[in-house]
């Protein structure tokens, strides 16, 4: 149970993914969690570098898709931007809205990997579905409510995991 709490990667951002080694180890499609990973929570505007930064992962083939808790209007507005297939009111971590990213991608589980800034939503649903997990620190601070209180139960299960030897 709780290996399905460990990502495969943590990082500080977006930026410390090394795109080259996922090609190496044969990712061909990333699934992006919208809030507080690639656009701050409840915000319309994406920072600039992450603009670029997107592109680039476009740019060398990857495919691309977003999976979100949100609601449909605001996943799609951040979708358009760049063509993206998404999937909102995703309910992560059940393992629907990443099976409907993966068939829109037409990409198998050990194709893909999720990139989020939640372990009980973006890290939980990746494992349960077999995609590797890169867990990122939130862009903001500013957060739903709820998510605020699941990162306490967040905290917990850090030190768990790494008091038994399984997180960094």
């Amino acid at each position: 149970m709780y290996r399905l709490l460990c990502p495969n990667l943590t990082v500080e951002s977006l930026f410390e993914i090394d795109l080259d080694a996922l090609a190496c180890q044969g990712i061909r499609g990333v699934i992006f969690d919208l809030d507080n990973t690639i656009i701050p929570w409840d915000s319309r505007e994406m920072d600039a570098t992450i603009v670029v930064w997107l592109e680039d992962v476009l740019a060398r083939g990857f495919k691309v898709a977003i999976v979100s808790n949100n609601w449909r209007s605001r996943v799609r507005e951040i979708a358009a931007r760049f063509g993206l297939p998404f999937v909102s009111r995703a309910y992560k971590p059940a393992k629907t809205g990443f099976r409907r990213a993966l068939a829109e991608l037409g990409l198998e589980p050990g194709d893909a990997v999720v990139v989020g800034d939640q372990l009980f939503t973006d890290v939980l649903g990746g494992n349960r579905m077999g995609l590797m997990t890169i867990w990122v620190k939130p862009l903001t601070a500013r957060e739903f409510i709820g998510t605020r209180i699941h990162r306490r139960f967040e905290r917990l299960a850090v030190r768990l995991l790494k008091a038994r030897g399984l997180m960094k």
